[in-house]
């Protein structure tokens, strides 16, 4: 982990509390002179962790607003470094004046995220644990705040410093072995890095299913309605909204361009787009619709795709190989309540549900299926589980790539690549945590956070 000089760093300053007006509001200072600052705005000599009152004043010595002041020495600070909290009325006028004598006595306005990039570079806080407290103040709903909560506590940031220690001492072991290339692996310990990698692998694969849950409670669940004309789509759209969201004709190709709606599925955010159908020919404005469509597919998390009860097959034939890349399909047999009594609907395939947009028949069934699949499989509740980003997931797809290609390696014999790729997979979780993190990484990650975080 990098230390920051605190000595050596500006004093910063930022109104920590939401937009707008309300009740109180809380300036907060950081760095070396954050206490004199204090104390030149009108605080009495501070105690640490100790309530203050004051009066804050301005260059004239006029009262701009009282209220109470809290110091934290430096390294016992949210910071790591020397923090003032200044807590008063929450008017934005005089907020603004506050951090306007802050700067005028020597401080200077801190940038997005800034607090908390200190406390990552001081030590108090890793990346994922950082990036889970703008995760927090954004969270949506009480799963995604709890997720937050728990990625902040370290809960990700373990599992993550665990399988990270794993490829550490089999690449020691791996290394220790070159210096013997003239004798057989197997002679050296082989058959228990074999078992180790195979640990390793399997832990990283359960990592990378959890980060990948933990990233749809942050970012919600892509799908995309995708199939031929006047299969229902849009009606379906309308029935999961709950809302006429879409316009619904029996006129083929009254779709033409994409239609997004958010709906929540027991905290789960699922994105619907909605999209034209799927078919040979068209006019231009029908076949445009149609390229967007595919454009939606490429990007999707799960494609539902809407068929004609009736007849699937020709459905299916028509959406013909859109679909190949697609991580998750679900087959919804709409209109089913067309289809002759006694017809029989469903089976063991838990990817394809007869439905009814139109009577909301099977509408509770597809509901259990997306809560399914936004969850991972995994079921409503979770312990243990944490947010995530997708750039958490991608750091552990390419150290699972690495960690294969060294089980590759070592079943050649090729120590010195098998150590590679072992300290490939180890950098490439590194960066999660911060421990190998590029400066323009850390830049664009903070710079997403709020000015007073």
């Amino acid at each position: 982990m990098i230390v920051m000089d605190t000595t050596a760093t500006d004093t910063i300053v930022a109104i920590a509390t939401a937009a707008g007006a309300g009740g109180v509001g809380m300036l907060r200072l950081s760095g070396p002179r954050a206490a004199t600052i204090a104390h030149l705005l009108g605080a009495p000599v501070l105690r640490p962790r100790h309530a203050h009152y004051a009066r804050l004043r301005d260059a004239e010595n006029e009262v701009i607003d009282d209220g109470i002041v809290l110091w934290f020495p430096a390294p016992n600070s949210f910071t790591g470094e020397e923090v003032v909290e200044l807590q008063g009325h929450g008017s934005p006028v005089v907020l603004q004046q506050l951090v306007a004598r802050c700067i005028a006595l020597g401080a200077r306005q801190a940038r997005p995220g800034e607090f908390s990039e200190r406390a990552f570079l001081n030590g108090k806080l890793d990346l994922a644990q950082a990036e889970a407290i703008a995760d927090l103040i954004a969270a949506g709903d009480h799963r995604a705040a709890r997720a937050a909560r728990r990625s902040l506590d370290g809960v990700f940031s373990r599992r993550v410093d665990e399988v990270a220690e794993q490829l550490v001492r089999l690449r020691i072991h791996v290394e220790a072995a070159i210096d013997f290339a003239d004798e057989p692996l197997d002679t050296l310990g082989g058959e228990q890095v074999r078992r180790g990698l195979l640990q390793a692998r399997e832990t990283l694969a359960l990592l990378r299913r959890d980060a990948e849950r933990g990233r749809r409670l942050r970012d919600g669940l892509h799908a995309v309605l995708i199939g031929p004309p006047n299969a229902g789509k849009s009606s379906l759209l309308n029935a999961l909204a709950g809302s006429e969201r879409a316009i619904v004709t029996d006129i083929a190709g009254t779709t033409r361009d994409t239609l997004r709606e958010t709906i929540r599925l027991d905290g789960l955010e699922l994105t619907l787009v909605d999209t034209a159908g799927l078919r040979d020919g068209g006019d231009a404005i029908e076949r445009e619709g149609m390229r967007r469509a595919r454009v939606e597919i490429e990007r999707t998390d799960l494609s539902l795709i809407v068929l004609d009860a009736r007849d699937p097959g020709a459905g299916e034939a028509a959406i013909g190989a859109s679909l190949l890349d697609v991580p998750h399909k679900v087959y919804i047999h709409n209109k089913s309540d067309l289809l002759p009594a006694g017809t029989g609907q469903g089976g063991d395939d838990p990817d394809r549900v007869f439905v009814s947009a139109a009577t909301g028949a099977g509408l509770d069934d597809l509901h259990a299926r997306l809560r399914m699949i936004a969850s991972a499989g995994a079921g409503e509740q979770v312990d243990g589980e944490f947010s995530a980003r997708t750039r958490h997931v991608d750091a552990i797809e390419r150290a699972q790539d690495h960690a294969l290609q060294a089980d590759g390696e070592l079943a050649h014999e090729h120590l010195e690549l098998a150590a590679e790729e072992l300290r490939l997979a180890h950098e490439a979780l590194g960066e999660i945590t911060g421990a190998m993190s590029a400066d323009d990484l850390l830049g664009r990650i903070f710079s997403s956070f709020c000015i007073g975080k």
